[in-house]
């Protein structure tokens, strides 16, 4: 299994790769894509070259569901939502 990346480098800076997104997370590319079909992580076209760019947020994100799955068994429609709860939870937290 790969070194996770450090926190503070998972940032909406970084920009990566679908290579180097996969290497990060130990995920081969059609399980990114399967999270792109759900809407469970979002890819920027690198203007250049309209190949795909993940934040730093993405491997977090893609890090969760994975884990998710393996822990709980959910599936990528549940994955999906359990996400957008966890994302609406944050956001209210915040407010407080």
């Amino acid at each position: 299994m790969n070194t996770p990346l450090h926190p503070e480098l998972l940032d909406e800076q970084l920009s990566l790769t679908l290579r180097e997104v996969c290497h990060a997370c130990d995920v081969h590319a059609e399980y990114v894509v399967e999270l792109i079909a759900e809407g469970i992580i979002q890819p920027a076209p690198d203007r250049g070259t309209q190949a795909w760019r993940f934040d730093g947020i993405t491997v977090t994100r893609i890090q969760r569901a994975m884990r998710l799955q393996a822990d709980l068994g959910v599936n990528l429609p549940g994955v999906a939502l359990a996400l957008e709860l966890l994302d609406e939870l944050d956001r209210l937290r915040r407010r407080i």
